[in-house]
């Protein structure tokens, strides 16, 4: 079957007096709105395009269908089908989410915190019958744990309707509310929610209070974001007191809090906006912990401020600026603060008693290694709840007493079909990049495995945003790993795994960091003989998407293959259409091409989309979704194209776009596996590993 080729309809835009030629830009439906709330109304010459890429990735990989069943069938082997969540007290009940034998959607659950029968709050299976797509967006029950607010997407495309459910009838009352980011925050008298509403073009601007069995048209707007590059959330503090309306964009925040037990008060606002300036609140006693960079603390610090009084000159040091130790997170229970913070590279959790000062740290020994905080209900606890992993090391829930330094472990993931530890050898090597900065790199592999350079590889990365990607165990990968892959992930810069400048080295005029640090890993895994030029398969996803694109163009022969899913590849158009959702609020992460002609120049030399060129590409797998609102279907559409017109190799290059999905892919636990597959059948298929 011969691949698909897009028709070219020249598009000339002058910008800052640089003119480019855009042949492909028709595949942007012009109803794009639209289409995120109904795919039925896609124009249907960009349908059939988008249907005749996909006729011909299920032609070219026709043949993998043995090899993508048993990858599903081995990583579903690996995955409790009957498992739950650790139930999490509040009051007189535990709270869970578990999942049962053949479901594909999460069971909300509790049950009496002194024993008794559980009751099913939510049932996501039968809940999502008959639905091409369903997720639940997230459930809260309301403080006197009659009610639960819930929401859902049914179309992939991140607009979560709440409904409200009474639990004592398991009925829904009649009042939706849709068009909403999904979060619901109770008040203290359970007769009203805050929620965040998306405007027409899926930004989250306004803040609303709805008031139980009125209207929808009779919702109060609370707040309402002046700025289109700041996104607007709801939450609260873990104390409960008050609701939490936060304001921000990639650098920048701004808090107002309405007293729980008031909500009709005007939202207080903690300290005014100041570009460059981040900051998260929780309370205790009435007294603010905020976490915050200001005064120059670029690894952040703690402050305190009276909950009355929370502006910026009253802000007091309580964990003070230190460099190198970048504080991640902090929450607040009544008598501990407890921070996630990472140094020296490696993830720990610290505990500071609120009476006296004192602090402990609860750290793991591991070479490289995953910490994340559960979190709770509950206020008036010494229980602090935290999961661990590592690339070899299945994770541990821990619930951990923060006064007698008990650790009693909650539970272990179960790898039903098996799984030996000590079978996989995972370490942390260290990559020099072209200005001599050092590149982390964790590793996963068989002790089996030779390492003289004949094994193939998969190299992950991302890099931006200052996300981190943590060396935690997963059972999908061990499906290459158990046939010889060395299991990499790059952690460039961009993100923030060795504290906040390496963030900042890898966003705006320094993003090309992102992909020589890229680069300069797989280079140095050849050196050191974990595998070979021309043996790796990259990977990344979204901004990793626009990775994969940069390093395809910068050094093609270094990879074999290149897996790109919802890729962010198109960047410089997408930065100029400010009526996108994400476009305002990136700025400050990529530039504005708008407003400066610097910043134009800067994205126009790594944009993917821009910068295809006459040579031979590696092997190539596109995965889309059509409602995607985060990365718009028509860029890896677009960037395909080019390809296929461009490139002077006829290597295998596949776009596969989900119809019925967005961002994430298919909701559905197994269905989204059986995505997964596809990625590593056409790893193993670049690999020459198909028959292993």
């Amino acid at each position: 079957m011969k691949p698909p080729i897009a028709a070219k309809r020249p598009l000339t835009v002058t910008r800052h007096g640089l003119e480019r030629t855009d042949d492909y830009a028709w595949l942007r439906a012009d109803n794009w709105q639209e289409v995120m709330r109904n795919p039925a109304v896609l124009a249907p010459d960009i349908r059939a395009y988008l249907e005749a890429e996909n006729a011909y990735f299920a032609a070219g990989t026709a043949d993998e269908a043995d090899l993508r069943e048993k990858l599903f069938r081995e990583m579903r082997g690996r995955i409790k089908e009957d498992d739950s969540s650790v139930p999490s007290p509040d009051g007189p009940y535990t709270y869970a989410v578990r999942t049962i034998e053949g479901g594909q959607h999460p069971l909300y659950a509790r049950a009496p915190r002194d024993g008794g029968a559980e009751e099913i709050m939510l049932d996501g299976n039968a809940l999502a019958e008959g639905k091409a797509y369903f997720k639940i967006g997230g459930a809260a029950h309301s403080p006197d744990h009659r009610l639960l607010a819930w929401s859902y997407d049914d179309a992939g495309s991140e607009f979560h309707t709440i409904s409200i459910r009474d639990l004592a009838s398991g009925t829904d009352s009649a009042e939706l509310i849709p068009d909403t980011t999904g979060a619901a925050v109770w008040t203290e008298d359970c007769a009203h929610v805050f929620y965040t509403r998306l405007d027409e073009n899926h930004r989250s601007s306004r803040t609303f209070r709805h008031r139980l069995g009125t209207p929808g048209s009779e919702d109060v707007l609370v707040y309402d974001e002046p700025d289109q590059g700041f996104f607007t959330g709801v939450g609260e503090t873990q104390s409960k007191r008050f609701v939490v309306i936060d304001s921000h964009d990639h650098e920048t925040s701004e808090i107002r809090l309405i007293p729980a037990d008031a909500p009709g008060a005007e939202p207080i606002l903690v300290a005014v906006r100041e570009t460059g300036v981040e900051y998260e609140i929780d309370e205790a006693h009435g007294t603010l912990y905020i976490l915050t960079n200001a005064g120059g603390a670029k690894d952040f610090k703690i402050v305190t401020a009276p909950a009355e009084r929370p502006g910026r000159e009253n802000w007091t040091d309580l964990v003070p600026h230190e460099p190198g130790r970048l504080i991640l997170s902090h929450s607040v229970t009544a008598r501990h603060l407890v921070r996630l913070e990472r140094f020296e590279g490696l993830p720990r959790i610290v505990i500071r008693r609120l009476a006296d000062g004192a602090e402990h740290v609860i750290a793991f020994d591991e070479e490289a290694y995953s910490l994340s905080l559960q979190g709770g209900y509950e206020f008036d606890t010494d229980s602090l709840r935290f999961a661990y992993s590592s690339m070899t090391t299945p994770s541990r829930v821990y619930d951990y007493d923060m006064e007698t330094r008990e650790r009693v472990l909650r539970k272990e993931q179960e790898v039903p079909s098996g799984h030996d530890p000590e079978a996989y050898e995972t370490r942390r090597v260290m990559a020099p990049a072209p200005d001599g900065e050092l590149v982390p790199v964790s590793l996963l592999y068989r002790k089996d495995t030779p390492l003289d350079g004949t094994a193939p590889c998969l190299l992950y990365g991302y890099g931006s945003y200052g996300i981190t990607i943590p060396a935690s165990f997963s059972v999908t990968r061990l499906s290459l790993v158990d046939r010889g892959f060395v299991y990499a992930i790059a952690h460039i810069r961009g993100g923030k795994d060795k504290g906040y400048s390496w963030y900042e080295d890898g966003k705006r005029e320094k993003k090309p960091n992102t992909f020589t640090d890229f680069i300069a890993a797989g280079e140095h895994l050849v050196g050191e003989g974990f595998t070979s030029r021309g043996r790796i398969v990259a990977e990344g996803g979204s901004a990793g998407g626009m990775l994969m694109g940069a390093v395809a163009n910068m050094a093609p022969d270094l990879f074999s293959g290149i897996i790109a899913v919802v890729p962010f590849v198109d960047v410089l158009n997408t930065m100029l259409d400010d009526t996108l959702p994400l476009t305002p609020p990136e700025w400050p992460e990529w530039g504005n091409p708008i407003a400066r002609e610097k910043d134009y120049r800067t994205i126009l030399a790594y944009s993917p989309y821009d910068n295809v060129s006459a040579q031979d590409y590696p092997a190539m797998l596109v995965m889309a979704g059509l409602t995607d609102p985060r990365v718009t279907y028509w860029e890896p559409a677009k960037w395909v194209a080019r390809l296929r017109a461009t490139r002077t190799d006829d290597k295998l290059l596949l776009l596969r776009t989900n119809m019925d999905a967005g961002h994430a892919g298919a909701a559905g636990r197994f269905d989204a596996l059986k995505e997964t597959a596809i990625e590593l059948a056409f790893a193993l298929r670049v690999s020459g590993r198909t028959q292993a």
